[in-house]
C-alpha cells in the first residue's frame, strides 16, 4: 500500500466519524469534545501529510503512476478558472458572508470544484485516485449533510463587507498558490501547462 493511498484511507476514515451521529456523539461523551476534536485534527493531519508526500513520490517514481489519459492542453485553462472560484468558496467557509450563507456549505462546494478542476489537467493514475477520492468524499459528506439536523448559529452572512474579505482573500490565496505555493508543495507550476 503507498503512503497516499494509507493517507487517504486515515483522513477519508477519520472525515466518515461525523457523517455517523451516534458514533461521533458516543465518542464525544466518552472521551469529551476537547478530546475528540484533538484526536480528529492529529488523525486529519497525520493522513492529509501521508496524501502530499505519497502524491508527490508517485509523480517521481517511473513505473509506479502510469498515465491512464492525456488531458488536451486547453484543460490548464478551465482548471485555472475553476480554482479562482474554489479558492474564494474555501475562504468562504471560515468567513460569515452573503456568499456562505447562498452555497451553504462553501467548503465542500470548493472541494468538489477543485477535484474537479484537477481531474481534467490530470490523467495520471495517482491523481486519479487522489482527486477522485476528493470529489467523491465531498459529494457524499454534501448527501450526509442533509440528513443531519442543521447546526447553523445563523451567523454566516457578514453582509457586503464579509462578501468583499471572502472575494478578496481568495483571490490573494489564488494568486500565492499560482506564483509560488503550488510548485512549492507539489513541484509543479500550473502557469508552465504541465498540468495543475
Amino acid at each position: 500500500m503507498t503512503p497516499m493511498v494509507l493517507g487517504l484511507l486515515i483522513f477519508f476514515g477519520i472525515h466518515a466519524v461525523p457523517m455517523q451521529l451516534e458514533l461521533r456523539n458516543g465518542l464525544i461523551e466518552r472521551f469529551g469534545a476537547g478530546a475528540y476534536k484533538i484526536a480528529f485534527s492529529v488523525i486529519s493531519i497525520v493522513g492529509f501529510v501521508l496524501i502530499v508526500v505519497g502524491y508527490g513520490k508517485l509523480q517521481v517514481l517511473v513505473g509506479k503512476n502510469p498515465q491512464i489519459w492525456q488531458p488536451p492542453a486547453w484543460t490548464a485553462h478551465i482548471t485555472l478558472a475553476l480554482m479562482i472560484v474554489s479558492m474564494v468558496l474555501l475562504v468562504a467557509a471560515y468567513v460569515p458572508s452573503n456568499i456562505k450563507r447562498v452555497v451553504g456549505h462553501p467548503m465542500l462546494s470548493a472541494i468538489k470544484i477543485w477535484a474537479f478542476a484537477h481531474l481534467l489537467t490530470n490523467g495520471d493514475l495517482a491523481s486519479i485516485i487522489l482527486f477522485g477520492s476528493f470529489l467523491a468524499y465531498a459529494v457524499i459528506n454534501r448527501i450526509s449533510l442533509k440528513r443531519r439536523p442543521a447546526t447553523s448559529s445563523g451567523a454566516d452572512s457578514g453582509g457586503l463587507a464579509g462578501d468583499a474579505v471572502v472575494i478578496v482573500v481568495g483571490l490573494a490565496l489564488y494568486v500565492a498558490i499560482v506564483v509560488s505555493a503550488h510548485e512549492w508543495l507539489i513541484g509543479v507550476a500550473p502557469i508552465s501547462g504541465m498540468g495543475a
